[in-house]
């Protein structure tokens, strides 16, 4: 297949072709309610395109091996950036980098001031978060060194749907600290206490704490070196 270039659509740049039904399970993780059509996955307000080969130069070289996973809306553009979010998550789940509008980046970087979420359908009282959490001030709380705060959750995730019809103030704890799994582990802590949903900074929804460790990437060499052992087995 001749390498194909991207240049429009949010882009997961990932080392090694996904298969179908993996990269369908990763993305019902952002929207439960995604499908397959043909090799395409439609979700909210947006298509995933099939993963092509794509140039090096998608990620400046940074990538030996390309292969592209455009997020392309469907209609008008996508609400709460759901197709940049599904791009980034995607990228950061499967090992890769993110392009968007021609900058590069590695999800897995540490941004200031991301961490994970735990999306509740009522905003709750200090005496609800008091067995995990210590008031600080009016919306901000602790547990040790992982700082949380109250605020009224922006749009509504696909992945916290189930959770719309009973939502009277959809609401999100936000939680910030240095270690990401210690991060998952409560926010999964205080999710089944409260009856929300964890999820990542991209809005999907985590299942265990190392949901929001990023995988380990190889180096080129490890990779060079690999392929030499498996071509010398052959």
């Amino acid at each position: 297949m001749a390498k194909r270039r991207l240049r429009t659509g949010p882009t997961a740049a990932l080392p090694a072709k996904p298969a179908l039904d993996e990269l369908l399970s990763v993305i019902q993780l952002a929207d439960p309610n995604a499908r397959r059509e043909g090799d395409d996955i439609v979700a909210t307000d947006v298509r995933v395109c099939a993963p092509v080969e794509a140039d090096s130069d998608l990620t400046g070289g940074v990538l030996e091996k390309v292969w592209a996973v455009r997020v392309a809306a469907e209609g008008p553009l996508p609400l709460d950036y759901f197709d940049r979010y599904l791009a980034e998550g995607l990228a950061f789940r499967l090992g890769g980098l993110a392009v968007c509008r021609g900058e590069v980046s590695d999800p897995a970087d540490e941004g200031e001031g991301t961490g994970p979420a735990v999306i509740l359908p009522v905003r709750p009282s200090a005496e609800e978060l008091a067995p995990l959490l210590e008031q600080d001030e009016e919306f901000t709380f602790t547990a040790g060194d992982v700082r949380a705060a109250l605020v009224p959750q922006k749009g509504q995730p696909p992945a916290v749907q189930e959770l719309l019809p009973f939502a009277t103030e959809l609401t999100a704890i936000e939680l910030r600290g240095e270690e990401p799994v210690k991060l998952g582990a409560l926010a999964l802590e205080l999710a089944e206490s409260l009856n929300g949903i964890a999820v990542d900074r991209w809005r999907f929804r985590i299942d265990a704490p190392e949901d929001l460790a990023a995988p380990a990437k190889e180096s080129a060499e490890e990779e060079s070196a690999e392929e030499e052992t498996a071509e010398e087995a052959e």
